[in-house]
């Protein structure tokens, strides 16, 4: 009796386990329909732009150079500091060469031994003219040469003082020594300090730079474009800016320079650009050589129709979108593109506002782009 209990208990538990299973398998293989997202198109601002890297800097920044060598005596400026044309910016002690020195003093010594022999002629010819020994003709030639010894004093003495001073008493105004701005502006950089030995500026050497001086009132953007893309930019395109050092501020320029030449750089060719940075508005001050970011708007079309790349898909180089006719149900539908900012792409036909477009599942998404590659 207990063993048939038991056979009739292990055949129910069997057929409980194996229905419980054929029923989960069914209940597995019924998977709800997948619903797609769906959107429809909309109006925005397509902009299509290159990018171009580089800094702003003042179109006019001029390097102070020494005209004498010497040593600084003292600066009148610092960075930063506002000057006009004309201001002083360092005073330079000359420090004479030895050799010239001495040249300069033996150049007196002799200019005042014939001074002294000329003023001796001069003055016993004069009392002869005045007694009627001799005529005036016969007196010119020692008046001239007293004059001329008078004249080489001077100027010897002049001499030696430019090597000792870098200027002399005549022409002190116009001194080597005094180093004035050429522009106005804003002192950008004082390189050396005082005590500092400079070189003068002359056909063989540029001269040590004393300060740089630029007009911040002026800015350019100067960048670099790849070959790839100057094809497409033109002179007078607008720039958007954007530099790095500042948040939440852009800088409107319009371009005025493309380099006819490219410069190999890390294996691409690069072309030079310049922009005019447009300052009208109010913002925050532009330091020298801030790095910047430009947006060269190559084309721009406002109200467009557009849809999101993401949903458009290709079949034999044609793009279409799946537009749904029915909850659920979708058909396939070619449509002709515009512009595009790599986002948004603009529609020009074969769509509406009120069209729901199936957003394609990731799988579906890279297969597409597989079947474009090929």
């Amino acid at each position: 009796m207990i063993k048939r209990i038991i056979k009739t208990t292990s055949l129910i538990l069997v057929i409980f386990v194996f229905g419980y299973t054929i029923y989960f398998l069914y209940q597995k293989s019924n998977k709800p329909p997948e619903v797609f997202k769906t959107i429809s198109p909309f109006d925005t601002t397509i902009v299509k732009k290159t990018v171009a890297t580089g800094a702003i800097i003042p179109r006019k920044e001029i390097n102070m150079k020494s005209r004498v060598s010497g040593i600084i005596e003292k600066f009148y400026v610092i960075a930063g500091q506002e000057i006009k044309e004309g201001d002083i910016i360092a005073r330079i002690k000359i420090i004479p060469n030895m050799a010239s020195l001495q040249a300069a003093e033996t150049r007196i010594n002799q200019a005042k031994v014939s001074y002294d022999n000329a003023k001796m002629d001069y003055e016993r010819n004069k009392s002869l003219l005045e007694k009627g020994v001799i005529s005036k003709a016969d007196f010119l030639p020692y008046d001239l040469k007293f004059k001329s010894a008078d004249v080489e004093v001077k100027s010897s003495e002049e001499n030696l003082q430019i090597i000792k001073d870098g200027v002399s008493k005549s022409m002190e105004s116009a001194s080597n020594t005094i180093v004035k701005s050429t522009i106005t502006g804003m002192v950008l950089d004082v390189p050396i300090k005082e005590g500092s030995s400079v070189i003068e500026s002359n056909t063989f050497n540029e001269g040590t730079t004393i300060a740089t001086v630029a007009n911040m009132g002026e800015m350019i953007f100067e960048g670099k474009v790849d070959e790839s893309e100057v094809g497409k930019i033109q002179i007078g395109m607008p720039l958007v800016l954007t530099v790095g050092a500042i948040d939440n501020e852009s800088y409107d320029a319009k371009l005025e320079y493309i380099a006819p030449k490219g410069v190999a750089e890390n294996g691409a060719i690069q072309f030079l650009i310049r922009a005019q940075v447009n300052r009208t508005k109010t913002g925050s001050f532009l330091r020298a050589n801030y790095s910047a970011s430009a947006d060269i708007i190559l084309a721009k079309k406002d109200k467009a129709l557009a849809i999101s790349e993401s949903v458009m898909q290709f079949e034999k180089d044609k793009p279409f979108v799946e537009v749904e006719k029915t909850a659920n149900t979708f058909e396939k539908r070619f449509i002709k593109t515009g512009l595009s900012d790599g986002i948004n792409i603009e529609v020009t036909e074969g769509l509406s506002k009120s069209d729901k477009i199936k957003v394609p599942s990731l799988g579906a998404a890279v297969e597409d782009k597989e079947k474009k590659d090929k």
